[in-house]
């Protein structure tokens, strides 16, 4: 078991990063709140678990135990894999994920991708208190909670996509293309033009917005 790895960053990506230690580099599968706190050529330190299939091993990080034991807690539930309990934290703290589990909030759970009305049912039964209670700050109250901004989707006039690379990182993490365009479109047409918000921001507000149970 790898329980956690200390090393310098090499790389950060959407959806993973690569840390060097004794000379390895190792990949890692994360959060968009891990990855914002890893920068390239610092040294970092997460907390991991590694997934073991017949035909991968994956080994996923995470900024702090909390969430790393929340992993291994949702992973237990049936029909819950690795990917979907990333989504979960990716779209849920641990924090909120306790409140929606405890007030048997399905609705706020099938804002997950890839969870609909019976599976966050048998994650609420499969799961109950095991996540234990609400602990510390809440950081995530405003990753769960809906932006403001209304939505629209403006048109385009043809040439390269913008920030296509969140849409494609917002897919992998399991929602439908046009959702993710959606997002992306929405929490970028009220930037100034001359202040374009880098892609670690985009893909985190298409997050928040993804979140609050818009839909393509």
């Amino acid at each position: 078991m790898i329980a956690s790895l200390r090393g310098t960053v090499l790389s950060v990506g959407l959806t993973g990063a690569v840390i060097e230690t004794g000379g390895v580099g190792m990949s890692i599968q994360a959060t968009p709140t891990t990855l914002s706190g890893l920068r390239a050529g610092e040294e970092a330190l997460v907390h991991t678990e590694l997934v073991v299939r017949e035909d991968s091993l994956t080994l996923f990080g995470f900024a702090d135990t909390d969430e790393r034991d929340s992993f291994r807690t949702l992973m237990s539930a049936k029909g819950v894999g690795a990917k979907l309990a990333l989504a979960m934290l990716a779209v849920h703290t641990p924090n909120a994920l306790r409140r929606a589990i405890a007030s048997q909030d399905v609705a706020a759970l099938t804002r997950v991708p890839g969870l609909g009305p019976k599976g966050a049912q048998r994650v609420i039964l499969d799961v109950a208190d095991k996540l234990g209670p609400v602990t510390g700050d809440d950081l995530g109250a405003a990753r769960a909670a809906s932006e403001t901004a209304g939505g629209q989707e403006s048109a385009t006039d043809g040439g390269p996509e913008p920030h296509a690379d969140v849409v494609a990182a917002l897919v992998q993490l399991g929602w439908n293309e046009a959702s993710a365009r959606q997002a992306v479109t929405s929490v970028t047409s009220d930037a100034a033009a001359d202040q374009e918000p880098d892609t670690a921001a985009v893909l985190r507000a298409s997050l928040r917005w993804l979140g609050g149970g818009h839909r393509g």
